[in-house]
């Protein structure tokens, strides 16, 4: 794709480079870097719109190239002229467009995860304060949260928490939370709910691993 999403974590932007730009408008690329470097812009602007790198080429040598922004790009192709150089520039524009829309949605569901990470961090203290104190004090009662949550993966997910961590790569000391998606973190808030009213109900381990088991595999089978 000629224009990508690119960046770090929650500061992407959209960008395309020296290189893409040259070979879209038919130009040589040493031209393209030359036009760059003789804009008569600010420093400033140079600084936020034109970022230099460097790529390998065929013959194994490092070789100059620009990360430009969509601003960066607009002020380079703004002299372009010529019925073909307009044609690119519109689908350029439009490419521009498109991604712009796609790192819109990025935002947003970033946005949704955070909100249901968030509530997954209350719904979680809810069921470990209700485990505290609805559930008879035993030797095994400090194995009680855990146990209900390797339940909830495994009637969510088809797997156990430890498939579940290998599948999606989960380091140690991270949590298989910070992988799910912003709907699968709603799934599994409701499931500990479900969880907490059951043990509030005073159903046992037992009753409550035969209840979710059963409405699992209806789900499935539905």
């Amino acid at each position: 794709m000629l224009v990508k999403i690119t960046g770090k974590k929650n500061e992407e932007v959209l960008t395309t480079t020296s290189r893409d730009v040259a070979e879209v408008f038919g130009k040589e690329h040493k031209n393209v870097l030359r036009d760059i470097e003789t804009l008569q812009c600010s420093e400033d602007f140079r600084k936020l719109n034109f970022e230099p790198t460097s790529y390998t080429d065929s013959w194994n040598r490092k070789q100059k190239e620009y990360i430009m922004t969509r601003d960066g790009f607009t002020l380079l192709v703004m002299g372009y002229t010529g019925e073909k150089a307009m044609q690119f520039k519109e689908a350029y524009i439009k490419a521009f467009n498109e991604m712009e829309k796609e790192l819109k949605r990025i935002y947003a569901e970033r946005q949704q995860w955070e909100i249901e990470r968030a509530k997954g961090v209350l719904v979680r203290h809810i069921l470990t304060d209700t485990i505290k104190l609805k559930v008879a004090d035993s030797p095994h009662k400090r194995f009680m949260y855990p146990n209900y949550t390797k339940m909830i993966y495994k009637a969510l997910f088809g797997k156990t928490l430890k498939e579940l961590q290998e599948e999606v790569g989960v380091k140690p000391k991270e949590s298989i939370r910070d992988y799910l998606t912003s709907e699968q973190l709603k799934d599994v808030e409701s499931m500990e709910m479900l969880v907490s009213s059951l043990i509030n109900c005073g159903w046992g381990y037992e009753q409550i691993k035969e209840f979710i088991h059963q409405n699992s595999v209806k789900k499935l089978a539905s």
